[in-house]
């Protein structure tokens, strides 16, 4: 026993296992120019999930990782995705001093670095989502090679397609490098995906960043979208501009405010707008209250966020957000 007991004592000195998460609900009212609905929400500042984590010694500064994250409605209890049960992230890899390389399913890097472009880090009622097109949120069958060092951080990408003899159908290529140093945080993204039949691509680069000045917090960014619209035939010629900020209220809150404009160089008449405001207030370090309002315009053509070309999108939740 005692023998038993020392090695088991070793092999939890050198590897460790976290199990986290988050639950946040929240109530919403949306009306979309045609109806109007009253519902409760998950996941409305952060999404609600269950995740395990953790990591082992390897020596020589060599560690094994791995993350997987699971995300639930928390107003019903179900799965986010009743397909996949690690829907958010699910990867195992190896860092080191020469950087990290993880396979598995991964936030592109859009979502992945959207905390340093939006203000509200695709959340409320001013989530850049609603009008920035992410190309989803996350990648299956994807390596990545990451490396961070003295403010510099990057990461390559390369997502398998797994159509029979053709290596490059429904592929994914992209990458992020940025710079965080005191008050400067920025970030250039890029991401380029083929179609199943490797005729098409959807092309997304982003360049955004903020400046922290202490009494408010900038954002700014824009984007380009070329090729065609994910998972179509439509030619796809965007371009998606943000500015905003953030601002502490006292210790404990903080306001959020942005304004995004969308212009459509392939279809007339097909722009939007969206100008968002919320508001955050912290009970402690794991519990937040939050409230937000969001109104997203479109042009005659456009219809994001609405059934009926030219209809405003009015978008106000509350609710309350609780780390575990």
């Amino acid at each position: 026993m005692a023998v038993l007991g020392s090695v088991a004592g070793v092999a939890q000195a050198q590897s460790a296992v976290i199990v986290y998460g988050v639950v946040d609900v929240g109530l919403a009212h949306e009306n979309n120019g045609s109806t109007s609905v009253t519902r409760m929400d998950s996941g409305i500042l952060n999404g609600s999930r269950l995740g395990f984590k953790g990591s082992e010694d390897l020596g020589s500064g060599l560690s094994a990782i791995f993350q997987i994250e699971s995300g639930f409605n928390a107003d019903t209890g179900a799965q986010a995705d009743a397909a996949k049960l690690f829907n958010r992230q699910s990867f195992v890899g190896l860092t080191g001093g020469f950087g990290a390389v993880k396979l598995g399913r991964q936030m592109n890097p859009v979502y992945a670095n959207n905390g340093t472009f939006d203000p509200f880090a695709d959340g409320l009622a001013g989530d850049s989502a609603r009008l920035f097109s992410y190309n989803g949120s996350r990648t299956d069958n994807l390596i990545t090679y990451g490396y961070a060092a003295n403010g510099f951080r990057g990461e390559l990408q390369y997502g398998l397609g797994e159509v029979p003899g053709n290596l490059s159908a429904s592929r994914t290529v992209a990458g992020f490098v940025g710079y965080k140093n005191g008050p400067v945080d920025v970030v250039l993204t890029h991401q380029n995906i083929k179609n199943p039949t490797d005729t098409n691509t959807t092309k997304i680069t982003l360049l955004g960043g903020n400046y922290n000045f202490g009494v408010v917090k900038a954002f700014a960014s824009y984007a380009w979208e070329k090729g065609v619209v994910l998972g179509t035939a439509t030619r796809l010629d965007q371009r998606d501009s943000l500015v905003g900020l953030t601002a502490p209220v006292g210790t404990v809150g903080t306001l959020l405010i942005s304004y995004i404009r969308k212009t459509d160089k392939a279809v007339t008449n097909a722009d939007a707008s969206q100008v968002a405001i919320g508001y955050t207030h912290n009970l402690s370090k794991r519990t937040a209250l939050y409230t937000s309002y969001g109104e997203l315009r479109n042009d005659g053509a456009a219809k994001y966020k609405v059934a009926a070309p030219g209809n405003i999108d009015k978008l106000f939740n509350v609710g309350i957000r609780h780390f575990f």
